[in-house]
């Protein structure tokens, strides 16, 4: 319970220290002391510093570990699957032989969602500097992926909006569309697909934020409970 604390009053710090606000560092101090069971007087720029470079450093590793060849595709659970309207699909072209048409198909959603991460990463950034006093305390109250929430309530339409136009490209590019029409295009016959029915670039970018929220929650995790997570000095000696 205690390191629940921490993090907030990590962006309290970072929140509150202006110029003429003595009282409220002094306050700050007391409060990082109690809730860290520590003697140590931790500097309110220092506190901001850490708290900055704890979201940066999840958010970054998050986006540089999907948005990169293969971020996607090898990864165990993230894996954009073959959408659930085109299945039938997929399992009549597996029937036939056609095993490689589908393999290349899944691939190619997964290269579009690799090509479009790593525009999070500026996103993610505007998000922590806009952070306020109250969602540091909605973030108290939450799980421990809260400040994912935060980040999700905060750049979800943006990050659509950056996205999809990438992800348009990337699918001409790599050839999810024409391959789309290829795969409609043998499936209408048997009934197995309608092509007016699904949006293959929305439903990328859709797979692709979900991706990288969840392995961002993963990374808010291992900050707040792993030490072995804190990779700089600054890390450990504020989330110590």
């Amino acid at each position: 319970m205690r390191r629940r604390w921490i993090p907030t009053l990590l962006l309290l710090g970072a929140l509150s220290v202006t110029p003429g606000c003595a009282g409220s560092s002094d306050w700050l101090k007391e409060e990082i002391n109690r809730a860290t069971g520590t003697s140590a007087k931790l500097d309110p720029a220092t506190v901001a510093a850490g708290l900055r470079e704890a979201l940066e450093q999840g958010t970054t590793r998050a986006v540089q570990q999907l948005g990169r060849e293969n971020g996607f595709w090898s990864h165990p659970t993230l894996r954009i699957p073959m959408p659930e309207k085109l299945q039938k699909v997929e399992s009549g072209l597996r029937r036939f032989g056609q095993d490689k048409l589908a393999d290349d198909f899944i691939r190619s959603l997964n290269r579009a969602a690799e090509q479009a991460t790593p525009e999070a990463r500026r996103i993610f950034i505007d998000a922590i500097r806009r952070m306020t006093i109250q969602d540091a305390f909605d973030i108290l109250r939450g799980p421990q992926d809260a400040a994912t929430r935060y980040f999700r309530r905060q750049t979800e339409t943006p990050l659509t909006q950056a996205f999809r136009p990438i992800v348009v490209r990337s699918t001409e590019a790599v050839g999810v569309t024409s391959g789309y029409k290829r795969l409609v295009k043998r499936a209408e016959p048997l009934g197995l697909a309608d092509a007016s029915q699904f949006n293959i670039d929305d439903y990328v970018t859709h797979k692709a934020l979900d991706g990288l929220f969840q392995l961002v929650a993963d990374e808010e995790r291992r900050i707040r409970v792993d030490p072995s997570a804190r990779t700089t000095e600054l890390l450990r000696n504020v989330f110590r």
